[in-house]
């Protein structure tokens, strides 16, 4: 199994969305523009938030058993995938790429 690194690469926000149907929340998301984080397999990196995990986890796992290519050539980097998560007011994206480097189990 690998690890894999998690990179934040956009953040986004629907005020328009938020203002007409959300109850106003302190602290949605803390994600920052360029943050990384390392999965060791495929286990949930420390302080990585548990929503935007539940929609990530399934390419995590797969990247860090060795499988590639999903959906038949979708990116260039095929050990690689641009999932967001299901936030559907503040969609965040993260780029996930498995590594060389083994995990420690």
């Amino acid at each position: 199994m690998k690890k894999c690194r998690i990179t934040v690469m956009r953040r986004t926000e629907y005020k328009d969305l938020m203002e007409k149907y959300e109850n106003p929340i302190e602290h949605a998301c803390e994600f920052r523009i360029g943050e990384v984080f390392i999965a060791n397999g495929w286990q949930k990196p420390d302080g990585f938030c548990n929503s935007a995990w539940d929609s990530i986890s399934p390419f995590v796992m797969v990247l860090s058993h060795g499988g590639e290519n999903f959906y038949d050539g979708w990116m260039k980097n095929k050990k690689s995938a641009m999932i967001s998560c299901n936030d559907g007011f503040r969609p965040v994206s993260f780029y996930i790429e498995a590594l060389d480097e083994g995990a420690d189990i």
